[in-house]
Parts: C-alpha cells; structure tokens; sequence
C-alpha cells in the first residue's frame, strides 16, 4: 500500500511538473518565449510573475493581442518587449514601461503603443523594496533598451505611482547623484546610482502626486496611539458620521472639520518624518537596535484608505486655471477642467496591521513615504498647499522641477488622482511640456461608465488616451521619427 501511495504521489508531482513546465519553459502562450538574458544582465529574483500579479496594475487583466510580438527578457523582474505590428519610422522610438511597486509587464500601453508603431519594454521589479532599489531595477531595463538594435530613443511611461520611479530616475540620470544627495534630501540616494542613462521624454499618465504624497494624504490623524490601530478620537476620524461621512454616497465634511483634520494631519506627518530622522541619526551613530536599519510601522497610513479628498468629491475636484480637455470625439477645448468621479466609498482600515498600517523600515519610510510639510498643509478644491516638494525624490511635482527632458503630463476626469497632472506640469522645468485632461476617463484609462450621465457620453477614452499620446510621441521635431530631429 505504501508502494502505490508512492506512485501516485510521483505521478501527481509529475503532472503539476508538466502543468508547469510551459511556463517555465516560456512556451504557455501567455508568458511569451522562453527567457532570453540580455544586455542589461540577470535580473535578481522573480521572474514573467511577481510583483502584483501577472494581470497587470491593481490585478486587472489586459487581454493580449496575439499579432503583437513580444520577446520575454531577463532584466530586472522580468520584462516584454513588445514589438510594433506595423514596423516603420515610429519603431525606432521605444517606450518603457514601469512602475514603483507593481507588475507592468502586461499594462495596456504593452499592446495599444505597438498597435500605433512602437517598440514597448514593460518591466516587472524585482521585488518590493525601496524605491531605490526599484531605480536600480529601471537602470538595468534602460541600459538593456538602449544596446536593442534600431532603437533610437527611449521615452518613460509612468502610469499611477510609477511617476514617482520615472521622474525620480530621470532627475538623477540627468542631474548626477548630487541632485538627490542635497541637505534638504530627507533620505540621500546612493553613490552607486552615479552614471544612470536618462531617456530622452517622460511621459506621465494619470500619476498620482507621488508615493510619498499619497502617503501623506493617508496619514489618519485619529490616530491616538502610535503602538496600536485600535484607537482613534472620534472627533478627527473621517468615517465618523458625526463627522461628514457617508458609507453609501458622497460625504459633505464641513470647512471646519476639513481644517482641523488637515491641520493635524501636518502635525502627525511632521512628528513620524522626525521620529525617523532622528532614528537614522542613532543608527549612523552606532546607537540603533540594529547596526544598518530599524523596523518602523506606522498606524494608520495605507495608501489604499485614509484619504479625505477620495470621500468628498468637492475636494480637489477642479483645475486652477483653464486647462485643454480632450473630448470623445477627439475635440480640444480650454476650460477649468472638472472632475467626474465618484465618491471611493472607503472605510477605515486602521485597526488592520496589514490595510490600515505601513511595515516599513526607517530607511524605507524616509526613502519612500515621508515629506516634509509646513505648520499650513492642506488642500482645497483646486490645488494642494503646505508641501516641500523637493524634500524626497519620492516626489514627482518636486523631481520634475530638474528635468529638462519633453514631458507630457495626462490626467484622468474619472480619477480621484488626476489633479496632480496640473501642479508636475506648473513645476515642470523642461520647455517642451505638454498638459491636456481626458473627459471621462479612469485611473486605468478605461471609460468610467458609471461617471457618465448618458450611455456613451465619453466614447472609447483608452482609445481617445493613446491616440493622443501617439501624436505628441510622433510630432515632428520632439523626438527622432521619420528621419527628423
């Protein structure tokens, strides 16, 4: 008995072997061919999976279109290089594709850029970290693109939090590591990131203020007890309805708690951003728990809740000053742009260590999350206030103030994120910047049903999105397209 028991577990381990051997092999149709090393060199751990899931950002699967080829490649945690189904002049400008935290190696850019004459290179991380290391990941990808035969140009594609990685790269690969190495650097990047090749563009698609922005913005201020999500004071908790809050549509916080809550969430922003300081400065000093770096969790800060902006929609919900909005027909008009979106509808997480708290450490939190802000931070319907941007360069508003590279900055209608677009593109140094708005769109480009008043209303807006990131890619005299400089 204990004879066939054996046989059938070899032969269950050997159909899960074969099961797999596709994918690891590179032949199941959705992983693409067999890996490939490159250029850029072994990628470190991970592989075509990882990060957040093979589907692409937040999970959501992209269908693949298979006249679109793609070649897997080694670098970083795993990468495509898609190429374009009708290979011309525009093949010999590559897009790369990345993000800060997530698995982009089948993001919709993979596929509708190649559908319009591109190469695409969309690259995984090797594994969640710091946003240093994934500089280091975004390195190895733009060093293997640049040796690819008829690439050109390379332009970076920063979707989401992936601003935070392109813009970050971009300034010190333009600027040297004394740009990310000032006094007024909460966290100083390393010598090593010295030598970086910079992309010729920067392309910011719905990016979010950045990854230590939006770590801001969740910063819970109820928060009572850094040593425990469990309690919070009731009068500074936005999901209180006592407060403004409402679980079933949008919330309506009055002025005077909107200004209380901000203001203390400066506070508590300020006391965790010096409690780390001077942690660092105890560790550098040989006086830290451990010789290199510290745990340090923070209650009450996830990005995915916490953000009062997300429950009252009248709260960053419209341009500072009339601003282009691309419309389902293709048509431009100049107007103060509004928002479309709905209400997130969250709720508080903070007595969860794994939804309402951060595990990080105080080299991350400093290198990642944290900013400095002044005693008057807050924000109001049209613009943020009280922010040093340039204190991190997890900041793409406070980067893109050193990059001289042509920047198009993108925001959806749809999206709760699609204010930032305007203040990257006031702060943007370089003289050929572009800023125009989606009517309708999301976060992820797609048409935001629910946002429209009458079927249809907005059209395709992924469609109406890389058609328009198509003519400012192709525009002659922007980038090398047609044999034209």
């Amino acid at each position: 008995m204990n004879g066939m028991r054996q046989i059938q577990m070899l032969v269950l381990i050997c159909a899960l072997g074969l099961a797999c051997a596709p994918r690891m092999m590179g032949q199941n149709p959705q992983m693409g061919p067999e890996p490939q090393m490159g250029p850029g060199g072994p990628g470190g751990p991970g592989g075509p999976g990882g990060g957040m899931g093979m589907g692409g950002p937040m999970g959501q699967d992209t269908p693949l279109d298979p006249s679109i080829k793609r070649t897997y490649v080694q670098v970083a945690g795993g990468a495509y290089l898609y190429e374009p189904t009708a290979p011309g002049d525009k093949s010999h400008l590559a897009v790369l594709v990345m993000h800060s935290d997530g698995n982009y190696m089948n993001f919709s850019a993979c596929t509708e850029l190649p559908k319009r004459g591109y190469r695409v290179f969309c690259v995984n991380r090797s594994a969640p970290g710091t946003l240093d290391e994934a500089i280091l990941n975004l390195r190895q990808a733009m060093t293997y693109l640049r040796k690819v035969p008829g690439v050109d140009k390379v332009v970076l594609l920063g979707h989401s939090g992936g601003a935070t990685l392109m813009t970050s790269y971009q300034m010190i690969a333009e600027n040297g590591v004394l740009s990310c190495q000032g006094p007024e650097k909460l966290h100083k990047c390393p010598n090593y990131m010295a030598g970086m090749p910079p992309a010729d563009g920067v392309m910011l698609i719905d990016s979010n203020w950045g990854n230590a922005e939006m770590s801001l913005f969740s910063v819970d201020p109820a928060v009572i007890d850094e040593e425990s999500g469990m309690k919070v004071n009731p009068d500074l908790d936005l999901f209180n309805p006592a407060n403004g809050f409402n679980p079933k549509g949008n919330s309506d916080y009055s002025q005077e708690f909107i200004k209380k809550w901000q203001s203390a969430v400066g506070k508590r922003e300020q006391a965790l951003t010096q409690k780390a300081v001077d942690r660092l400065a105890a560790i550098e000093a040989g006086k830290g728990k451990f010789s290199d770096d510290e745990p340090f969790i923070v209650v009450g800060i996830s990005q995915t809740s916490n953000k009062l902006f997300a429950q009252d929609t009248k709260l960053m919900s419209h341009t500072a000053k009339p601003r282009p909005l691309l419309h389902a027909d293709e048509s431009v008009t100049t107007e103060i742009v509004h928002t479309v979106r709905q209400p997130r509808n969250m709720t508080s997480t903070t007595s969860s260590l794994s939804r309402g708290g951060e595990e990080t450490t105080v080299r991350d939190f400093l290198n990642n999350h944290a900013i400095r802000v002044t005693d008057d931070f807050g924000y109001g319907e049209d613009s943020v206030h009280g922010v040093d941007w340039i204190s991190t360069y997890s900041s793409p508003p406070g980067n893109i103030e050193s990059i001289s590279a042509p920047m198009l900055a993108m925001g959806m209608t749809g999206s709760w994120e699609y204010l930032a677009s305007e203040t990257i593109y006031e702060n943007a140094k370089s003289k050929d910047k572009t800023l125009i708005f989606v009517e309708g769109a999301s976060h992820m480009y797609f048409t935001c049903k629910q946002c429209e008043k009458t079927p249809g209303q907005f059209g395709d807006t992924q469609k109406t999105t890389y058609d328009y990131v198509d003519g400012w890619l192709s525009k002659k005299g922007r980038f090398f397209v047609g044999g034209q400089q």
